[in-house]
Order: structure tokens, then sequence, then C-alpha cells
């Protein structure tokens, strides 16, 4: 069975530390001083991972499966 594993990264040169991934999914991520950053880098596939790179105003959030972004969706 294979386990599928998404990634969080906030480019740090893009974020504005409006909060607003902190504020949908305070579990996934967190302000750290200016920027935010994910809780933990890797996660099972989560819906709330894909709501805070839509409504990143920065679009500083990129979610990953293996080498395939998923997030921000289009």
């Amino acid at each position: 069975m294979t386990t599928v594993t998404w990634t969080l990264e906030v480019a740090q040169d893009q974020c504005m530390g409006s909060g607003m991934c902190a504020g949908l999914a305070p579990d996934l991520f967190r302000l750290e001083g200016e920027w935010a950053e994910p809780v933990r880098e890797e996660l099972a596939p989560d819906e709330r991972a894909l709501d805070a790179a839509d409504s990143c105003p920065a679009l500083a959030i990129i979610v990953r499966d293996g080498h395939r972004t998923v997030g921000p969706r289009p």
C-alpha cells in the first residue's frame, strides 16, 4: 500500500505575514515573526492546506504531491 504525502512550503520572499493561513488552519500553519511557516512540512492530503494556499493574498504557499504542485489551484 502506498501512502500519499503532501509537502507544504511557504516562500519567505513572497509571504507578507497576513496570517490568513494560520487563521484557516492553525494546526498546519503558524506565524513566526513576520512570516508564516508550516507547522510540519509533510502531511496526509488535507483540503485545508489547499484552501490556505488558494486564500494566501501573496500566493506564497505551495502544496506538492511528490513533484507535482497541487496548490494553489488555478
